[in-house]
């Protein structure tokens, strides 16, 4: 398989897995952010990965989120599923359950936790891609992995039988490009802070967008992807200032970015938000409150940005 083997390519969100009260899963909400999504313009989904808080879901819930998204997405865009673990067993096992649920592709990250060199991290997906029956998509997070894909490695790891594609998600704009130039001959290229750089990595020419912004803001976030591809820049880099200020706001005065966006979710009365799963604790308080005026402020001139 190379970049050629799937026709993957705009704006695909990370979508947010909806926990109620009680904390089980809203199943009815996770299918309506996903329509909801694609109405707006998305070309694909990617669950359970971060924003989907892979972390906090059991092999078996995983599995069904696998089932539910590809029952969604089935002939709208592919539908692309986490394997978050740090066993390659684990992983491998994962990927099965994902074909059997009918997914499309699989979002694979290095071993998180534990330290390792760059031997082990190759060692770790030539595993994974020998065994794969599903089409990978690295997945460099090195902010939360803790271990980096760097270009280098990611030149070694594109010509893997399986691997079709890399979000790079470091947030260094240097990392991406030097990714982008390293592979993009070979695999897919999607850059995952759009909210931050998203124009500038779409004119690069990145193949797409995985973000999770698109979940609080669709239309901007998927109007950056379209608006940039059409060439109306002015209306691209408006949405784009909207969008660094949107990750300042998520991410600051006591906020973390995975319950900011379900808080502003909630907030806005969409779909696919609900409560975050321990160890992460719904916004309270000042944080809360800081993130509603702050989100009026923000999507209020957001008529105007056109």
């Amino acid at each position: 398989m190379n970049r050629h083997s799937v026709d993957w390519a705009g704006p695909m969100p990370a979508i947010t897995t909806p926990f109620r009260k009680d904390l089980s899963i809203d199943e009815e909400s996770f299918v309506a952010n996903i329509s909801r999504l694609f109405d707006a313009g998305s070309t694909g989904m990617v669950a359970a990965g971060c924003t989907g808080e892979f972390w906090a879901l059991s092999l078996k819930e995983r599995a069904r989120l696998a089932k539910l998204t590809a029952e969604a997405c089935k002939g709208r865009g592919p539908a692309i599923v986490g394997t978050g673990a740090i066993r390659p067993d684990e992983v491998i096992e994962q990927i099965h359950a994902i074909k059997e649920a009918g997914g499309d592709g699989v979002l694979v990250l290095p071993p998180f936790f534990a330290h390792l060199t760059e031997a082990e991290i190759i060692a770790h997906f030539e595993a994974i891609s020998a065994a794969s029956v599903l089409p990978i998509v690295l997945y460099n997070i090195p902010g939360n992995a803790g271990n980096a894909i760097s270009p280098s490695i990611a030149s070694r790891l594109a010509d893997l039988d399986n691997v079709v594609a890399i979000k790079e998600s470091s947030g260094d704009w240097r990392n991406f490009h030097a990714t982008l130039l390293q592979v993009r001959d070979r695999i897919r290229v999607y850059c995952g802070p759009s909210s931050v750089f998203g124009v500038a990595a779409t004119l690069a020419g990145a193949d797409g967008l995985i973000d999770c912004f698109p979940n609080v803001w669709d239309k901007g976030c998927l109007d950056l992807w379209h608006a940039t591809r059409a060439g109306r820049l002015d209306e691209a880099w408006a949405l784009q200032r909207i969008g660094i200020e949107m990750t300042d706001l998520f991410t600051s005065d006591g906020r973390s970015l995975y319950p900011a966006t379900k808080a502003a979710m909630n907030f806005l009365g969409l779909p696919g938000g609900g409560e975050p799963r321990p160890p992460l604790r719904a916004l309270s308080g000042a944080p809360l409150q800081g993130l509603k005026a702050g989100m009026e402020a923000l999507l209020a001139p957001e008529a105007k940005v056109a």
